[in-house]
């Protein structure tokens, strides 16, 4: 953050990190610059340390220190997608032979990654409860490198205690990564709580807006950080300029868009718990939520996601998914538009017949920033 900042609360740094004002023009947004070579001053003389942008852009470098900032980190790196940033982090922290803890509940991308193209190179893995600090130790060996969470994850929105899982992979000498996609920085800052590495999909909610593909990966450790860029730049899956600055714009509404999302996914939640045709509501919010202690501890709100079983199967389940109408049936999540997905057959199809499958009555909602009325009446209706 430049010393022009005089103030270090979230929403002022989500404004105002990275987004210096153009030299040339004054304009207060960062420009995007749309190009790949620039002219040295000189053979090896780089001008502002730019000489070709996959190693490096103006406004991906903008973007990147925005969310070193948001995240309390040292160094931001912006890839061309979430699993992009993973590959590149997995493969600059493990080597052949190496073992990974992963938790029974996480995206299906990322337990894709694990098990079909990490686990061919001859990576290890095993799966655990993250939510309980004592079965992630006994999964641990002694060629364990990466402790990996979402809290919440995905899509059972289990609740992990970071500062103790933490502890629990220092005292084994491994590194702890915590993909705070759900949360955001906003809610949660992972590396205040002991996390060596932050994951992001930015595609979701700092995007903002479902109109960009973008992944990150923030440290706290500056030799961590440029080991990352190194692979960053020879394995080449970066953030375009054109991402990066859709991203920029979309992290500096991210406060208030947060506590609007999680103001109305507290009111579906509640709604759910009381319908007659739902038998199960997983929100970190709700009293009875098992991690609810823990997520009040370690998140300033609860986050806009929200997931639910309901009685008769998994027909059942997407019969309610192809009902909505103002909750649009799709992928992904965090934009200001709701969603509504079938995990089982969706995001997480991938897990099917592995420990992390996910029930076939269980429905997801991104729950977005519309009037919540407008939401409720919708999943009403849809429910039956």
């Amino acid at each position: 953050m430049s010393d022009r900042h005089i103030s270090q609360h979230f929403e002022t740094l989500a404004i105002h990190a990275g987004n210096t004002a153009d030299p040339l023009t004054g304009a207060v947004v960062p420009p995007i610059y749309q190009v790949s070579t620039y002219k040295q001053d000189g053979v090896g003389g780089l001008r502002g340390g730019y000489e070709y942008s996959r190693s490096a852009n103006p406004t991906r470098t903008a973007l990147e220190e925005n969310l070193a900032a948001l995240e309390g980190g040292r160094r931001g790196l912006a890839f061309a997608s979430g699993l992009a940033a993973e590959d590149c982090l997995l493969r600059t922290l493990l080597t052949p032979g190496d073992h990974v803890v992963i938790p029974n509940d996480a995206y299906g991308g990322t337990f894709r990654l694990f098990a079909k193209v990490v686990s061919r190179w001859g990576v290890e893995w095993s799966v655990a409860d993250t939510s309980d600090p004592a079965a992630v130790r006994a999964a641990l060996t002694p060629k364990t490198k990466v402790v990996w969470v979402e809290t919440p994850s995905n899509p059972l929105l289990g609740i992990t205690d970071i500062a103790a899982v933490a502890q629990v992979a220092r005292d084994a000498g491994a590194r702890l990564v915590v993909d705070n996609t759900f949360a955001t920085p906003y809610l949660q800052q992972p590396l205040a709580l002991g996390a060596d590495v932050v994951v992001h999909s930015l595609t979701k909610y700092m995007g903002g807006h479902s109109d960009v593909v973008g992944g990150a990966l923030i440290v706290g450790d500056t030799a961590l950080g440029d080991e990352l860029a190194y692979h960053q730049n020879a394995m080449g899956a970066v953030a375009g300029p054109f991402d990066s600055w859709l991203v920029l714009r979309g992290t500096k509404t991210l406060a208030v868009r947060m506590e609007r999302h999680s103001e109305n996914a507290t009111k579906i939640a509640d709604m759910l718990t009381r319908h007659a045709r739902v038998t199960s509501v997983l929100y970190p919010g709700l009293p009875d939520h098992p991690g609810h202690e823990v997520a009040a501890k370690q998140m300033r709100a609860f986050g806009g996601m929200v997931s639910f079983r309901v009685e008769g199967g998994e027909e059942a389940a997407v019969e309610v998914c192809n009902r909505a109408k103002v909750f649009t049936l799709g992928e992904s999540l965090g934009g200001v538009e709701s969603l509504i997905e079938h995990p089982g057959r969706m995001t997480h199809a991938s897990a099917a017949g592995s420990a992390l499958e996910v029930p076939g009555d269980l429905v997801r909602l991104s729950v977005g920033i519309e009037n919540a009325d407008d939401l409720l009446e919708d999943l009403q209706q849809a429910l039956g």
